[in-house]
């Protein structure tokens, strides 16, 4: 069985086993003033005095980025420039957890309504009309309030979207433990899938394989079908009770984070026996758009040169139903690339840059939807070109 390297990458590394081993691993002072410093950039090209960022149910937001407080139920940080940041959070019980990792503010509860009490802050801080800016999943009532308060509102969530684009040295270091978190997943996976198995347990195989080094679930989605009489071309965001069987074709996306960040791993299995024709033709086309997208990965690069290397996909008579390329590292964003059979229209105006995070994910499939194979990860882009960050083999993988 070939099998990836995220053990060695996790236990040999000193960088990384450091930060996987530390008690509560936090980002270092000079990141922190680095992301801040960013901040306080963006507001005053927008005209801003103070930011209202707001992040609930796991939702981490720039609360997270600014404070690297991992928002819980409820997060709402005012940001003032210069200023000791203000943090409310809600339940009272997570204060106390939260005073241990946050940098930069004091957390406290954000009483009965923790928009009411952030209001009073702002005007403690003497906020104005129309220099009050928001960034976050911002709830209705909550725009109200603001706006009522404050008048019109600034949406900062483009801003706080670029300046996340390109990744710091130290962001990298925990991207790549996300990274091989979820490469370990791969080499679970092939030991253990058998014949009988429900994609429910196939799931299971997933999460064991990183959950006792910290890893935590983004997604796991799984493709099940025959390979001679395929149902199926995409893998499903939701598990059934489906028994793997002999002559089974597996497709898999699985996203790992080590707290916020992670890598995205996507992969072939057949089960019993190869890949036949049929398939194998398939993956051998994804292969082929994956070589070409790498081949022209670099600083520099227009998104649409991206777009022009995955013509080999319609070249070979198939289609996709996944994006073949979109951004990576926390956000699902641009770049996002179609094919000239299904397109991602118009190809976004972007250039490429030293820093930034890809995911290349063929999702190659017959043009009538009957079936379809699952490969890619995620990519960074160099000084000089790109390099993966994942170490798992390409595929596909025979098992069972």
């Amino acid at each position: 069985m070939k099998k990836s390297r995220a053990r060695d990458v996790l236990e040999r590394d000193k960088r990384l086993s450091a930060i996987l081993d530390a008690e509560f691993p936090r980002f270092s002072g000079p990141e922190m003033a680095r992301r801040r410093a960013l901040m306080d950039e963006a507001m005053r090209a927008r005209g801003v005095d103070h930011l209202v960022s707001h992040g609930a149910w796991f939702g981490r937001a720039a609360v997270t980025w600014l404070t690297q407080w991992p928002v819980t139920v409820e997060a709402l940080l005012v940001y003032t420039p210069g200023e000791e940041g203000a943090l409310y959070i809600q339940f009272y019980n997570h204060v106390p957890l939260a005073r241990r990792l946050t940098e930069g503010v004091v957390p406290t509860w954000g009483g009965e309504s923790t928009i009411d009490t952030a209001i009073a802050e702002l005007k403690r801080r003497g906020a104005r009309p129309g220099r009050v800016a928001v960034q976050g999943a911002v709830p209705f009532n909550i725009y109200g309030m603001l706006s009522a308060a404050f008048g019109n509102i600034v949406d900062m969530n483009g801003d706080y979207y670029r300046m996340r684009l390109v990744k710091s040295a130290e962001e990298m270091d925990w991207f790549r433990i996300g990274a091989a978190l979820s490469d370990l997943s791969i080499d679970a996976l092939n030991r253990e899938i058998r014949v009988g198995l429900t994609e429910r347990e196939l799931c299971d195989i997933v999460e064991h394989a990183y959950i006792g080094r910290g890893g935590v679930n983004v997604i796991h989605f799984f493709g099940v079908t025959s390979m001679r009489e395929p149902t199926m071309c995409v893998p499903a965001q939701f598990p059934s009770t489906r028994k793997v069987r002999k002559g089974d074709v597996i497709s898999t996306e699985i996203t790992t984070n080590f707290w916020d960040y992670g890598g995205q791993v996507l992969r072939t299995f057949s089960v019993g026996e190869p890949l036949i024709p049929p398939f194998q033709e398939l993956h051998n086309a994804a292969d082929a758009a994956y070589d070409a997208i790498f081949a022209v990965l670099r600083p520099g690069v227009h998104a649409r040169e991206l777009a022009a290397a995955a013509k080999v996909i319609d070249d070979r008579g198939f289609t996709i139903y996944d994006d073949l390329v979109h951004g990576g590292g926390g956000n699902y964003g641009t770049p996002v690339i179609g094919t000239p059979s299904r397109p991602n229209h118009p190809v976004p105006d972007v250039t490429l840059r030293p820093g930034m995070l890809v995911i290349v994910q063929p999702n190659v499939i017959t043009r009538d939807g009957s079936a379809g194979i699952q490969t890619g990860e995620c990519i960074l882009i160099t000084d000089t070109g790109a390099e993966s960050i994942h170490t798992a083999p390409r595929g596909p993988f025979q098992v069972g």
